[in-house]
C-alpha cells in the first residue's frame, strides 16, 4: 500500500527562501517544533469567534449533536432510543435522515448568516465540516454518497459559507474537521488492531484534511475526535505540512485536539476540554469554545428560553476569558433547512451592539497584571499597552462610589467610562487602590444595557 506520508512529507525538509533571500522557519513533524511557532497576530488580537455545528445531526435536532451514537452506540440513551421508537418506523436509518438535510431555498441565506457574523463584532467563523458522524458538508472525494453535494443539499456547504463570510474584511474562515468517525468500519477496524494499522487515517481522514485546506484555504483549521494516538493520526506530519507548504501556512492556526494526550499540551492554541475558562492567567494562548444552548452544540427544536444563555453571562464570559490570554468561540447551530434561530441572531447582535461602544478594551488586549480585582467581586481587566490603558470591566453598575484594589493612581491618572463622554473622578488609596466617584447617570444617557467598562491611563501600575 502506498503511503499518503511519502507522498506528503517529501517536501517538509526541502529549504525555501523567501523573497528577500532569507531562509525560512522550516518546521519539523515532532511536538517541540510544532509548539514552537508563533501564532498568528490576527487571531490574538480578534478575541471572538462563531462556531457552526451543522450537519445530519440538526434533522432530527433532538438530544444533542451525539444523536446518532445516543441511539445506536454501545451505551444508547433510553430518551434518544424511545424518540426513535415513537416517531420513526422500525427499519429507519440514521443515514436516512441526510435526505431531509434541506437547507432550503429562501431560508438558507449565507449573505444573511455573514452580516449576522459581521455584525456581531467576532473576527473568525469556525465551520463544522464534519462531525463524529462522518457526514462531510463538502463534495469531498473520500466519502462517497455521504456528503452535501450526494445527499441532502445537494451543494457545497462549506464553499457557500466562507464565500459569504469573506465578503467582510473583519471575518476570516476556519473548518472544524473530527479526525474519528463513530461508525466507520475502518476507524473500528484500527482501533481493535490496537491502533497499528492506519487505514482510516490514510484511506480517509488524512487526505480531507489535505482537501479542505488546499480547497477552501482556511485560517483555523479545529481538529476534534482525537480518539486515537497522535502518531496513528500523523499529526505531526499533517501539521508541518500545514505550517510548511500549505497555501494558508502564514496565517493558519490550529488547535490541540491531536490524539490522545495532546489537548492541553499541544497544537497551536488549546482548547483542553470544552467550555475551558479557567479563571487565572494562562501562559500559553487558550479558546473558550462555549455554546449559546447549555444543552447542544447543534440546533434542538426543544430548546426552552431559560436553557440559553442571557447576554449578561455571554459578556461576562468574554470579559474573564479574554483577561486570562483567550479567545472566545460562541457556538451557534443552525437549523437543518438553514436558519439561524431569532434567539441566537438576538444574542450576536446583542454582542455586536456592546462591542461596538467596548471594543477598544477587547480587540488587541492584553492580560494585565491582574486579572480580576483583589476588593470588588464581579471586575476584570484588560490592557492596552498600544495605548497605554487598562480597562475594568464592569459586572453589575456601581451605585455611588466604586472601591478598586488594583488600580494604583498617580496625580497625571484619567478615568473614563467608554462610550461616556465626560471624564470619572477618583481618590488614589496609593498601594490599596483607588476610589472611582461614579456619577448618577440617567439610564438613556447610558453607553450601553449590559457591562460597562471603565478605562485608566497612566496608572502606577
Amino acid at each position: 500500500m502506498i503511503s499518503y506520508f511519502d507522498i506528503f512529507i517529501s517536501s517538509f525538509f526541502v529549504l525555501s527562501l523567501t523573497q528577500n533571500g532569507i531562509e525560512s522557519i522550516k518546521y519539523e513533524p515532532n511536538w517541540k517544533s510544532i509548539d514552537s511557532r508563533p501564532l498568528p497576530t490576527w487571531y490574538d488580537e480578534g478575541k471572538i469567534g462563531i462556531f457552526l455545528h451543522w450537519g445530519v445531526f440538526s434533522v432530527p435536532s433532538y438530544s444533542n449533536e451525539w444523536f446518532w451514537y445516543r441511539w445506536q452506540g454501545p451505551q444508547p440513551f433510553p430518551s434518544v432510543v424511545n424518540f426513535m421508537k415513537n416517531n420513526y418506523k422500525p427499519d429507519f436509518t440514521y443515514a436516512d435522515f441526510a435526505k431531509d438535510f434541506t437547507v432550503q431555498e429562501g431560508i438558507f441565506k449565507p449573505d444573511h448568516w455573514a452580516d449576522i457574523f459581521n455584525a456581531s463584532g467576532a473576527r473568525y467563523i469556525v465551520q463544522v465540516t464534519k462531525h463524529h458522524e462522518g457526514f462531510t458538508s463538502w463534495p469531498s472525494k473520500y466519502s462517497f454518497n455521504w456528503n452535501a453535494m450526494d445527499v441532502g443539499p445537494k451543494r457545497d456547504l462549506v464553499a457557500e459559507v466562507s464565500m459569504a463570510v469573506r465578503k467582510y474584511p473583519n471575518l476570516r474562515f476556519g473548518i472544524y474537521h473530527s479526525l474519528y468517525e463513530w461508525f466507520h468500519p475502518l476507524y473500528l477496524q484500527d482501533k481493535n488492531n490496537s491502533f497499528k494499522t492506519q487505514d482510516f487515517v490514510f484511506g480517509k481522514t488524512l487526505p480531507e484534511l489535505y482537501e479542505l485546506v488546499n480547497t477552501y484555504k482556511p485560517d483555523v483549521v479545529w481538529s476534534d475526535g482525537c480518539a486515537g494516538p497522535d502518531a496513528y493520526w500523523n499529526s505531526t506530519h499533517f501539521l508541518a505540512w500545514l505550517y510548511n507548504e500549505s497555501p494558508v501556512k502564514d496565517t493558519v492556526v490550529t488547535n490541540d485536539r491531536w490524539g490522545y494526550g495532546i489537548p492541553c499540551h499541544h497544537g497551536g492554541f488549546l482548547t483542553c476540554h470544552d467550555h475551558y475558562n479557567p479563571g487565572t492567567l494562562m501562559t500559553r494562548k487558550f479558546e473558550n469554545a462555549m455554546k449559546l444552548d447549555w444543552k447542544s452544540w447543534g440546533y434542538r427544536r426543544d430548546t426552552t428560553l431559560k436553557e440559553v444563555i442571557s447576554i449578561e453571562k455571554l459578556l461576562q464570559d468574554i470579559a474573564e476569558t479574554i483577561s486570562c490570554n483567550g479567545n472566545i468561540l460562541i457556538n451557534v447551530g443552525p437549523t437543518k433547512d438553514g436558519a439561524i434561530a431569532p434567539i441566537y441572531e438576538e444574542r450576536l447582535r446583542q454582542m455586536g451592539s456592546w462591542l461596538q461602544v467596548n471594543g477598544e478594551a477587547v480587540y488587541k488586549s492584553r492580560p494585565w497584571v491582574f486579572q480580576n480585582d483583589t476588593l470588588t467581586s464581579g471586575v476584570w481587566y484588560t490592557q492596552r499597552k498600544d495605548l497605554k490603558a487598562v480597562y475594568a470591566f464592569l459586572f453589575n453598575w456601581p451605585s455611588g462610589d466604586l472601591t478598586l484594589g488594583a488600580p494604583q493612581a498617580m496625580s497625571e491618572t484619567a478615568v473614563t467610562l467608554l462610550g461616556y463622554p465626560a471624564p470619572f473622578t477618583f481618590t488614589s488609596l496609593g498601594s490599596k487602590g483607588i476610589v472611582v466617584h461614579v456619577p448618577d447617570i440617567p439610564f438613556s444617557k447610558m453607553p450601553c444595557s449590559w457591562m460597562w467598562v471603565l478605562k485608566f491611563t497612566n496608572l502606577v501600575n
